[in-house]
């Protein structure tokens, strides 16, 4: 079987001890805090980032350009060394474009170098799920072709179910108007939001009441997962680390003694959703790659 390697980046907020044990690279993504650039994971950590947010410093997120994609790919071009780079959510960036160019550029001066770009469709832990399972197969004995065709089928049919605690931020980004922004404030709404098929992040339902939004969320697994109780689920917050136990106990309440993967919402959807986000992610029924995994 010929060998290959998969990399990815930062957004998809995988935690740490997962990216040491594949040994993962993960290439960041820029964030623009007070002017100055950083890199999500690698200059900039998400304690400090959320910090500067409560502060009220100026934040911006662009997308991993050509260049920087050519910075990272070109090392695996030189080696010859077969890739697969599954990259974030054409729905929220540009990546996979920037990252298709870097390709088509490298391969006018290594034209037998072998890289397949996936797009995830997902985000954050979604996101990170996918990659995860990818490396699961990888570790387990799969082939190239047959981890991108999971790849692709694990996209399908990944679930993400975030709440905001705050609508400030979806406000600055230009997914609520003003007018909706002040009157959810006043009444106390917390939108539920998932990831649609094109992988745009999509408000479904508005819940009046942190609470009542985060036991809406439990209830969702249930409505949409055939297997809620054999799952493994992802859970990640932002800088709420109590609030994301409180919701891991209302899971187990409802399905079960699962498992789960946690970590920090990072600073590419951080930046656009603000502290206090709680995001869960799960398959909506077992992984046809079950034996992979």
């Amino acid at each position: 079987m010929k060998e290959y390697t998969i990399i990815t980046d930062s957004a998809t907020d995988m935690p740490k001890e997962i990216i040491e044990q594949y040994n993962l690279h993960v290439i960041p993504t820029p964030v623009v805090i007070g002017g100055t650039d950083y890199f999500d994971g690698e200059t900039i950590f998400p304690k400090d980032f959320y910090q500067m947010q409560r502060d009220k410093a100026e934040i911006s997120t662009y997308h991993i350009n050509t260049f920087m994609f050519k910075e990272h790919f070109r090392p695996y071009a030189e080696r010859n060394e077969t890739v697969i780079y599954v990259c974030f959510s054409t729905g929220l960036a540009g990546t996979f474009n920037a990252a298709r160019m870097a390709k088509e550029e490298l391969l006018e001066e290594y034209p037998e170098w072998d890289i397949t770009i996936v797009d995830s469709r997902c985000a954050s832990l979604g996101f990170g799920f996918l990659v995860y399972y990818a490396l699961r197969m990888q570790e387990n004995g799969a082939d190239k072709e047959t981890v991108i065709e999971a790849l692709e089928y694990h996209r399908e049919h990944i679930k993400h179910i975030i709440t905001v605690n705050t609508l400030e931020y979806l406000f600055q980004g230009g997914r609520l108007s003003r007018t909706s922004m002040v009157v959810g404030g006043v009444l106390d709404i917390k939108p539920i939001i998932h990831m649609d098929e094109k992988g745009s992040l999509k408000a479904i339902e508005k819940i009046r009441g942190r609470n009542k939004s985060l036991k809406r969320m439990v209830e969702l697994i249930g409505e949409w997962c055939k297997n809620p109780g054999e799952q493994l689920y992802g859970i990640c917050h932002g800088d709420d680390y109590e609030t994301m136990k409180q919701v891991e106990e209302m899971v187990r309440e409802a399905y079960g003694e699962v498992r789960f993967l946690e970590n920090y919402v990072g600073c590419a959807i951080g930046a656009h959703t603000g502290t206090g986000i709680i995001g869960i992610v799960f398959l909506d029924e077992a992984s046809r790659y079950s034996k992979w995994l």
